[in-house]
């Protein structure tokens, strides 16, 4: 079991499934979103359970974002399939899960350089990412 919460504690989720290793997306929204790239994991929808009133910003046709709209920490990505996106910087502790590769890195920023020698993708890599269309 995994938990976590945004900064000011008002959201917070409790993971009762394992966690995805962490992938760092670099797409042109996360950056915007984030100020940098966005580090998520996953997990089942079902096993995701979140108290508190998470704030959603429809992002696309497909997806959407969801933050505190008190302190506006981002949480969590939503998208098609049954995993439920979770950004790893809002987990406590240590869960135990660690970055294991890198997307959309044709839209990363120009000011840095993926010098870790993980895997790369240029767009999206369902290798990397759980995408569990239902």
């Amino acid at each position: 079991m995994s938990t976590g919460s945004c900064l000011c504690g008002a959201v917070r989720y409790v993971v009762s499934s394992p966690l995805r290793p962490v992938i760092a997306c670099h797409c042109g929204q996360c950056r915007k979103s984030s100020g940098h790239h966005v580090a998520a994991t996953s997990a089942p929808r079902e096993h995701v359970e979140i108290e508190g009133r998470v704030t959603w910003y429809a992002s696309s046709d497909t997806a959407r974002r969801g933050f505190c709209g008190i302190c506006g920490s981002n949480l969590f990505w939503d998208g098609p399939g049954s995993h439920l996106s979770i950004f790893a910087g809002t987990l406590d502790g240590d869960p135990g899960i660690r970055l294991a590769g890198h997307i959309f890195c044709a839209e990363k920023g120009a000011y840095y350089e993926i010098t870790d020698g993980l895997p790369q993708a240029p767009q999206d890599d369902p290798s990397l990412t759980t995408q569990v269309i239902p």
